[in-house]
């Protein structure tokens, strides 16, 4: 018979749980591990909201296995670390994000880019090396192999610098692998939300003229006097995207409700870039004939948040 989720571990631990498509949290009592040799413990001081945690809890992706503690934005300060970690020590600050294993041999885990490895675990809602399920940030502790733990500077605000460990990385990633981060250069930013935001402001430090692009005509003060946004495009006016038309250099499009796609290659130069961030739980449609016409040949890559 399989133990419960409270006395899988030894140390017993507290959080928030999804026990159904519902998406209602409620209070779980379950257990982490003690620290290993290679473990770091510490205390969850904050865990930032993101949208893949709502696909999670509400089963939108098909793959949620009940109870579930989100969270992979996850900061707090080191109580104990094992003998054998040589990063960290008790009180440093530290944060996990989306993934707590790999298997650190395959040629994705040797170009550092372990997120692709196809042997990665999640911080949450799947099978540890142990057998036993991960559990999520929205607890009051967390246990993680130190490789994959990283150190947070102490001039960097906990509360402000959770969300940097997947809605930060996920748009600062494509902007720096595609290119999109030379000075001068035209980004679009599809939405305004969790990563739209810190798309707009890495995109602006490092001096690029961004136009946000949105649905909600209520954002673009949000957008321009409080993040600096260049210029505003409302999607559904039509006017306003032909105006545009093949202005810019790349989008990043972090939008994870369906929507169309042609309009925003509409906006691209030729060879611009599209980027999709945002993960739908529906396929989205893509006509590739008008491609193929004129002015709207385009090319244009596609990137994985995973």
């Amino acid at each position: 018979m399989a133990m419960s989720p409270e006395d899988e571990h030894p140390v017993k631990a507290f959080g928030w749980s999804a026990r159904d498509s519902s998406g209602h949290l409620s209070p779980f009592k379950f257990s982490r591990r003690v620290t290993g040799e290679k473990d770091v413990t510490f205390k969850v001081l904050y865990c930032g909201i993101c949208h893949s945690d709502l696909h999670n809890v509400k089963n939108e992706w098909g793959k949620t296995s009940y109870p579930v503690v989100p969270g992979h934005e996850i900061v707090g300060v080191v109580t104990e670390v094992g003998t054998k970690v040589t990063k960290f020590k008790v009180g440093d600050k530290v944060g996990v994000g989306c993934m707590v294993g790999s298997c650190r041999s395959c040629a994705n885990c040797k170009e550092d880019v372990e997120n692709y490895c196809p042997k990665m675990i999640p911080t949450y809602g799947v099978k540890y090396y142990d057998g036993t399920t991960t559990y999520g940030g929205y607890s009051d502790i967390m246990v993680s192999d130190e490789h994959f733990v990283i150190k947070i500077p102490d001039n960097l605000p906990l509360d402000g610098g959770a969300p940097l460990l997947c809605a930060g990385i996920t748009v600062y990633s494509p902007l720096k692998y595609y290119g999109l981060d030379k000075a001068g250069m035209h980004l679009g930013v599809v939405g305004l939300g969790g990563l739209g935001h810190m798309a707009v402001k890495f995109a602006k430090a490092m001096g690029l003229k961004v136009t946000v692009i949105s649905t909600s005509p209520n954002k673009k003060k949000e957008a321009m006097d409080h993040l600096g946004a260049d210029a505003f495009l409302i999607s559904r006016n039509t006017e306003e995207m032909e105006l545009a038309t093949g202005t810019m250099d790349g989008i990043i499009d972090t939008v994870s409700a369906v929507h169309a796609l042609l309009p925003l290659i509409g906006l691209l130069k030729t060879n611009g870039k599209l980027v999709m961030v945002g993960a739908p739980e529906k396929p989205l449609e893509l006509v590739a004939f008008p491609l193929l016409l004129g002015k709207s040949s385009k090319s244009f890559e596609l990137y994985s948040a995973s």
